[in-house]
């Protein structure tokens, strides 16, 4: 059940970034008088459709649109979407239209300015998504996040083999003084920081970044956990603790005669004892009292810690407006940071690369307004940049050569155009396998 949740969420996300994606290019070749032959939802590779206007039982119901100069349609291959431009070289490697001279209705009849707008529109839209996601967002639920300044971190292999340990605080990344702990991972990476300073005890010490290990940090997500204080926040009704006793402000300093300090310390401690009655040390105010917790048949106490320093920014619909701006420029940069980075061999994070199993794990398993939001304007974000990449068969390629045309005042010819999108398709194919061979050799691990 959990699968099909999360297989529906990045259906409806695809579908939604490819079909706002392709109306930005069909947005402008109409306005400029351009014709379009096919606007499609996913590839429909050899020629089978789920659905079109021009045939089939959609065009009999709907007799009108099969007249229409445009075929709309979905097709079968979820790995993207096309807008069928007459008169342009595309991934359909149609090639009719060279055996007629120009015709007014054509991209390539075109001044170079309107084509460009005509091949920009898809990121244009896909940047306005994301804008109008990120204020609706920010709008909604405001910004929440923790602050690095009052949270230690909790180490796992990764980070501790680097030299990090339990409860140290980060203060700095090189002369950077980061906010935000959930991102302290991401800038370590996207700043390429080789010295993190933290506060151990009463000590402050420096821990040397070595570059080799990015491929390894981008792939632990759980490199710096937030060290929870086990403080008692909340119990649920569902909780084998509920009415046991605990009271919110409890910090729970021991469970079993081991003393923990933080959450996770607890969970090492209980998580191998099953419908259990434990002994607990409790720091209740100045009293230091001996109570007995329960887990459930998964070893789980299912108390709620308070989470220290939870930041949250309230917006109204107008400053809504300009902060996702910022949100979303913030979120093209960082993406661009990554891009570098993954470009960059030597940090092995090309291996960090993933597809749409990747995007899949990362929606949760049940339906969540606000991360499906999310996901979607960073989806979008990513997108839009991955498609400005100067790569013949992106949008990207295609600027660049309208570009050279309106600096030098040469135009590609249109067999050149059809090798480089040929060579661009090769190099997309291949990045594709890459993105998919790491997902698998994750899923194996």
């Amino acid at each position: 059940m959990v699968a099909l949740v999360k297989t529906l969420q990045v259906i409806l996300v695809l579908a939604i970034l490819i079909l706002f994606h392709e109306l930005g290019h069909f947005t402008f070749a109409k306005l400029f008088g351009i014709r379009v032959d096919k606007f499609f939802m996913f590839f429909d590779a050899g020629g089978f459709k789920l659905l079109s206007t021009k045939e089939g039982w959609f065009s009999r119901l709907f007799p009108r649109l099969k007249n229409s100069e445009t075929e709309y349609g979905i097709g079968w291959l979820p790995l993207g979407g096309y807008c069928k431009i007459n008169g342009m070289v595309d991934e359909s490697m149609d090639t009719e239209y060279l055996s007629h001279d120009p015709q007014p209705w054509e991209f390539r009849s075109k001044p170079a300015w309107q084509r460009l707008f005509v091949m920009a529109g898809g990121v244009l839209f896909n940047f306005i998504l994301a804008i109008v996601f990120f204020i609706a967002i920010l709008g909604i639920w405001g910004e929440s996040y923790l602050s690095n300044a009052e949270n230690e971190i909790y180490t796992d292999e990764l980070s501790y083999d680097m030299g990090f340990r339990t409860g140290d605080r980060i203060l700095a990344l090189d002369d950077y003084v980061p906010e935000n702990f959930s991102m302290l991972a991401a800038d370590i990476v996207r700043r390429r920081v080789s010295k993190v300073t933290v506060l151990r005890g009463a000590d402050t010490l420096h821990i040397y970044i070595d570059a080799s290990r990015t491929g390894q940090m981008l792939n632990d997500p759980d490199m710096f956990s937030v060290a929870v204080p086990f403080v008692v926040d909340t119990i649920p009704p569902v909780s084998p603790n509920w009415g046991a006793g605990f009271a919110r402000g409890d910090r729970i300093v021991a469970v079993n005669g081991t003393q923990v300090k933080y959450v996770q310390d607890s969970r090492n401690v209980i998580s191998s004892l099953h419908d259990a009655e434990i002994p607990a040390t409790v720091v209740r105010g100045t009293d230091t009292l001996s109570m007995t917790m329960r887990t459930d048949s998964l070893g789980r106490a299912l108390i709620y810690a308070q989470i220290p320093g939870l930041k949250t920014k309230k917006y109204n619909a107008l400053t809504a407006i300009p902060a996702g701006l910022r949100m979303t420029w913030e979120s093209v940069r960082g993406y661009l940071q990554d891009l570098r980075t993954v470009a960059t061999p030597s940090t092995g994070a090309y291996k960090s690369v993933g597809s749409f199993i990747a995007i899949g794990q990362a929606f949760p398993a049940t339906w969540d307004w606000y991360r499906f939001m999310y996901l979607l304007a960073i989806l979008s974000i990513m997108l839009g940049v991955m498609n400005l990449l100067p790569i013949p068969a992106l949008d990207g390629g295609h600027i660049l050569f309208t570009l050279y045309e309106m600096i030098t005042g040469r135009k590609p010819g249109d067999k050149f155009l059809m090798v480089a999108q040929m060579v661009g398709m090769v190099i997309i194919f291949g990045l594709m396998f890459l993105a998919c061979g790491n997902d698998i050799m994750r899923l194996l691990r």
